[in-house]
């Protein structure tokens, strides 16, 4: 017998099967990770393939040298879905399999935990102990707990004590294995009778096929969700639930946690090691049956699904930018179809992509147009801040939104202030010479944190010393940039000086479990102020939040990006569906300096089909996706004119394939990318821009192109989510 062997080192040269003999007597399938000799070395490496035969010359064939396991690591559906993501998305085998296995597991850092429990070795006659008054004492604690945990005996009593009467086999240990469990917030599971909408909407899931539920905000998606798994598990089959953002799983996971109990596993990258460890042994196993997650659960070695859902379907996160680069959704599609299990995507503005695909008939689409407790939504009031201007308020808040903010305070409620920008100030820069701070790694201004009082990197996390005066030309007239997020805390503690003000961002979420201990600090809080970036945007529901306002709405909206727009009305509606979603009436403050701009206009009435409609029209009418195909080709080493040698190797070669698809072809062109370096690595690309008629077979072509022996670091991606 032989096995086909994937050696686990992520390198263009090893990015192909290699064949090993089976010895005899070695129990090797699909999905077991091996020892193999490979040149003068021992590797790991993943088996993908048994063969009675194989085409090769057997006398140089090597043999398996040992097994890691006792059973197949890799399941049989995910060595299918290799083979799918490597032709989708022009990745290398091991990238893919990688994705399959922690690296808790694969490097093997990572072991299962287990407890001594000591307890009492049969009968004992606790009145031979009369004068040693410690070790009775233990005994005592035993008769009356049964067992103890070694550690807490230890810690309560004397140790020799305890060592004691071990040795003497009075108290007998027992080894017994702990689950690390991510911290969840339990809480009731409420009885939630469902409104007609919401049945509609679980009857219509039916069968295989991509579902779109376009609920409002507060429509009552997640309970739709949960109903869908309920089905789903009583039918003995599984679920995997998607959601953008870290922040949002502590409120899923506590919310689905009461409807089912231990079925649940989480799968995020801020799991300690030994949790993530845990959960995916525990997913793998079957204990667990539901898997909530962010992007990387869907890799989740769950067997027999019966439904995956993605909830807020927009977001850019479910694309992945960096190595290997995929679609979520695409990745979803595949397992949906293999377990001929229905995909459900949510969200109250779904990206035109799929709102597109719904008028074909390829996504079937769910409408839920009214919240849930039927209540309007809460109305947006555009604040024009040049107007602001004119009459003398050069600050960072409308004198509206001061005005509707004391008013949240005076009635002891909640109110939430969106900018999608962190730290203190955008960038530090001198008056006199215009001296810009930039990172020394990467082409981009270092961004100032009071908090640390530090110039900080955005990209690499590099640290410098805030400027005191101008390095240039030693000035001191030091300007700051656009306000972030701690700047706008600092400005509303000098307003409201008794208020709880709470800052969530990338920087106050960072410790372990960060993102809840926030959440639950706001939710406790009363008057309180939530401020914060994306992440407080989406999903997250607050009975006592009546205020939402948009800081500098229009920063999403000048990105230089087709999808600018689209990213616009999705932050505003987003965001403003956390005010009013419980029996108080809900407002949004949205402050500008470009109110009458169209995307204002569908927002501030939530008309998710009317800008659909516009921005459909403008895309067909200038071909951009989903009317057509935009393929990227970034190159990056930290030697420039490598990255530009190599660029014009594989420009050259692209020209050919222009010339030969010269009508599908609507735009191609070679360039440096906007930031043109990041981590020293220089960055130059290729665009090309193409019609979708036989668009598979020119982007084949295209990315044959960039095969070859490069020293670049080369990434191929279609339709990406940012340009930068």
């Amino acid at each position: 017998m032989f096995a086909s062997v994937i050696i686990d080192q992520d390198t263009k040269a090893l990015n192909k099967v290699f064949n090993y003999l089976i010895p005899d007597g070695m129990k090797i399938e699909k999905g077991f990770r091996v020892i193999v000799p490979f040149g003068q070395r021992l590797v790991q490496g993943f088996v993908v393939e048994v063969n009675e035969k194989i085409d090769f010359d057997l006398s140089k064939i090597k043999q398996i040298s040992s097994t890691l396991d006792d059973e197949p690591i890799i399941k049989s559906e995910m060595l299918e879905l290799m083979k799918f993501m490597c032709n989708k998305f022009h990745l290398r085998l091991t990238s893919v399999l990688r994705l399959f296995v922690p690296s808790e597991i694969r490097e093997g850092k990572v072991k299962d935990l287990f407890v001594k429990w000591a307890s009492l070795n049969g009968e004992i006659d606790i009145q031979s102990f009369s004068r040693a008054n410690v070790q009775k004492s233990i005994i005592e604690e035993l008769i009356k707990k049964q067992k103890v945990l070694l550690a807490e005996l230890k810690k309560n009593f004397s140790v020799s004590s305890v060592n004691s009467l071990i040795k003497k086999e009075i108290i007998k240990i027992e080894l017994e294995k702990q689950i690390r469990k991510p911290l969840t917030i339990i809480q009731q599971d409420k009885k939630i009778e469902l409104n007609d909408m919401q049945k509609n909407a679980i009857r219509s899931v039916k069968g295989e096929g991509t579902y779109l539920l376009h609920g409002v905000t507060g429509s009552g998606k997640t309970e739709v969700y949960m109903n869908l798994i309920s089905n789903a598990l009583k039918n003995k089959k599984n679920a995997i639930m998607l959601v953008p953002e870290i922040s949002l799983t502590p409120q899923v996971m506590s919310v689905f946690k009461a409807r089912f109990g231990e079925n649940i596993a989480l799968l995020h990258s801020s799991l300690s090691a030994g949790e993530r460890f845990d959960e995916w042994k525990r997913i793998f196993s079957g204990d667990a049956r539901v898997v909530v997650g962010a992007r990387s659960a869907i890799f989740a070695p769950i067997d027999n699904l019966g439904i995956i859902i993605i909830d807020e379907q927009h977001e850019q996160s479910y694309i992945s930018e960096s190595n290997p680069r995929y679609d979520t959704f695409e990745v979803a599609k595949f397992r949906a179809e293999f377990n001929k299990c229905p995909l459900l995507v949510g969200s109250a503005t779904p990206s035109v992509d799929i709102y597109e695909k719904t008028k074909t008939g390829e996504v079937k689409l769910i409408e839920m147009p009214t919240r849930a407790n039927g209540k309007e939504l809460p109305k947006i009031q555009i604040i024009d801040m040049m107007n602001e201007l004119r009459t003398g308020n050069s600050g960072i808040f409308s004198t509206q939104l001061i005005a509707d903010l004391s008013y949240v305070v005076n009635q002891k409620k909640q109110a939430m202030i969106f900018i999608n920008r962190r730290g203190f100030s955008s960038f530090m820069m001198c008056r006199e010479c215009g001296y810009l701070a930039k990172c020394s790694d990467c082409d981009v201004n270092l961004v100032y944190h009071r908090e640390d009082n530090r110039l900080k990197c955005h990209y690499c996390g590099k640290q410098y010393r805030v400027l005191d005066k101008c390095p240039n030309c030693g000035s001191n007239k030091i300007k700051q940039g656009a306000v972030g997020t701690e700047k706008i805390v600092d400005e509303l503690k000098n307003i409201f000086k008794d208020v709880k003000i709470i800052r969530m961002d990338n920087d106050t979420t960072s410790k372990k479990n960060g993102h809840e201990k926030i959440l639950q600090e706001f939710r406790k809080s009363k008057p309180a102020i939530l401020v914060g970036t994306q992440m407080i945007a989406k999903g997250h529901d607050f009975e006592d939040v009546t205020l939402v306002g948009i800081i500098d709405a229009d920063q999403s909206l000048y990105r230089g990006d087709y999808r600018s727009t689209e990213r616009c009305f999705q932050l505003i509606t987003q965001v403003s569906g956390r005010a009013g979603r419980s029996q108080y009436e809900g407002k949004v403050d949205l402050q500008t300096y470009s109110p009458r701009h169209y995307v204002y206009k569908f927002a501030a009435n939530y008309d998710y089909k009317g800008f659909f409609k516009k921005e459909e029209n403008i895309r067909k009418t200038s071909v951009f996706p989903p009317f057509s195909k935009i393929i990227r080709i970034l190159f990056a080493y930290y030697d420039e004119n490598v990255v530009r040698d190599e660029l014009k190797i594989c420009y050259n070669k692209l020209l050919k394939v222009r010339e030969k698809y010269f009508d599908s072809i609507i735009y191609m062109d070679a360039m440096k990318s906007p930031i043109k370096r990041i981590k020293n690595s220089f960055r130059y690309q290729i665009i090309v821009r193409i019609k979708l008629d036989n668009s598979d077979e020119i982007e084949n072509e295209i990315f044959n192109c960039t095969e070859g022996n490069l020293k670049s670091s080369v990434f191929f991606e279609v339709n990406p989510e940012s340009m930068s």
